[in-house]
């Protein structure tokens, strides 16, 4: 396995060249130390003293450092505080004797990743240099998604500048490095997938795959082997071997929406999977090990949840690490302007059309709407809108008749400019009349003349559609 993630990280690191930085007066362990870390693929720089490190570290802004504890002129807790107070800290690795290893521990209570008694373990020495350059570029992504919170009121694909999004970026920041599990509860549409493929980004998973699973899209019947997968012959229907979602997802996130829609009976075999780590397909008798963290969510105030008999309360303080609330948009009413922008750029880009912006009629009907539908339903009307806008500026008629009437919409809600696409026209049709029906798709189904499969397949390309589109 070593030798395997040796080849793995070699062959990045020559593409990528990552620096590191050897402080250590002892020339025999400096030598050692850079010939080894030069193998691996990194380029490596190596002194002598620890205020040598300091003018080294502000030239080269190497990716980590591995300083010795005790140097002259300057030692590695030293280092550690001025590299600190500059902010311009990298990832850490003290080195250390025996006799200092409580000191060392002080070091990483000051913000140094790890420590690293002599003689060095070349193993851990390997798996600690990755995963210390693997939280450095985390780090880096935090920092980058700070700066979008305070100059553009975003966190990722999330957008919101309000006490309670802010909240939930705090959250998210925290949670994402760990391995914990994270527990997502909101509305339908508040944007719970949003905040786990953000928790997947900051980790040091983010290069595994994301595996997202609607429970209450799948038919019960289905659930488990979806899951878990299935061995040949397990049940009617079964004509070979399937993967399931967990193995699908090994390395990685798994994101289980709508929990609660899980019968309890799966639940039971889920919460087995979080306690060990391991499972059995359907119809198999071996058990498969995984590497999964997985992030939950649930439309459902999760206790309320337990209390009614829809979520296992085991199941539910095992999910439970992280607790994220996602605030419905009604309760936020001063972050749809920021929304509307960042909303109607994608738009544009996307349909090329040329949309500057809302009007303050329409945005008057904008923020006084409720939006029973969250951040979903107000992209829904903003796309419908800028497909029937007639001029620069989206008005009080390019928009359903949210805030002014609970007529159903009919044909006559529709004006639709010369040169839109039979497609596109479509889009606004579904998505207008899944306002109407409150996202309830069945009803949606009836009203539209087609069946359920059908709206689902349409409803799942425009969500790849929105998912490859740009940022605008």
């Amino acid at each position: 396995m070593i030798a395997s993630r040796d080849r793995r990280l070699s062959a990045r690191n020559m593409m990528t060249r990552t620096r590191i930085l050897i402080a250590e007066d002892e020339a025999a362990s400096r030598v050692g130390l850079g010939e080894l870390l030069t193998t691996w693929g990194y380029e490596v720089t190596a002194v002598a003293d620890g205020r040598e490190a300091l003018e080294k570290a502000s030239e080269l802004r190497p990716a980590l450092i591995i300083a010795d504890l005790v140097m002259p002129k300057m030692d590695g807790i030293t280092l550690l505080r001025t590299l600190k107070a500059d902010a311009t800290l990298p990832s850490l690795i003290i080195l250390t004797g025996h006799g200092t290893i409580e000191t060392a521990v002080q070091a990483m209570r000051e913000g140094a990743y790890d420590y690293l008694t002599k003689p060095v373990d070349v193993d851990r020495l390997h798996v600690l240099t990755e995963k210390a350059l693997e939280r450095g570029a985390v780090l880096k992504e935090v920092t980058l998604l700070r700066h979008q919170v305070r100059h553009l009121g975003r966190f990722g694909e999330l957008i919101g500048d309000t006490r309670a999004m802010r909240e939930v970026y705090r959250l998210l920041e925290l949670a994402a490095p760990s391995t914990a599990p994270v527990f997502i509860w909101g509305e339908s549409g508040t944007g719970k997938e949003l905040a786990a493929r953000t928790i997947h980004t900051l980790s040091p998973r983010k290069q595994g795959p994301f595996v997202p699973i609607n429970c209450a899209a799948i038919p019960e019947t289905l659930l488990e082997s979806e899951i878990f997968g299935h061995e040949k012959g397990a049940f009617t229907g079964a004509t070979e071997r399937r993967m399931g979602y967990f193995e699908l997802a090994d390395g990685g996130t798994i994101f289980l929406d709508e929990i609660a829609e899980m019968k309890i009976s799966t639940q039971a075999k889920f919460l087995r999977i979080l306690q060990e780590g391991s499972f059995r397909r359907l119809g198999g008798a071996k058990e498969i090990r995984v590497d999964v963290r997985v992030v939950a969510a649930t439309n459902k105030d999760p206790e309320r949840a337990v209390q009614d008999g829809l979520i296992r309360e085991d199941l539910y303080y095992r999910l439970n690490v992280f607790n994220v609330h996602l605030p419905p948009l009604r309760e936020r009413r001063e972050d749809i302007p920021l929304l509307v922008r960042s909303l109607l750029e994608e738009f544009e880009a996307r349909y090329g059309r040329t949309v500057q912006g809302v009007d303050a009629g329409a945005l008057t009907l904008l923020t006084e709407y409720d939006w029973p539908g969250n951040v979903r339903e107000l992209r829904n009307v903003l796309e419908r809108a800028v497909l029937v806008a007639q001029g620069n500026l989206i008005t009080p008629a390019d928009l359903p008749p949210i805030g002014r009437s609970q007529r159903c919409a009919s044909t006559s809600d529709f004006n639709f400019p010369v040169g839109i696409t039979v497609d596109a026209a479509e889009k606004v049709l579904i998505l207008n009349t899944l306002e109407h029906t409150h996202q309830n798709k069945t009803k949606a189904a009836e009203i539209l003349g087609i069946s359920l499969k059908t709206l689902h397949n349409k409803l799942a390309r425009y969500r790849e559609e929105t998912t490859s589109a740009p940022d605008g």
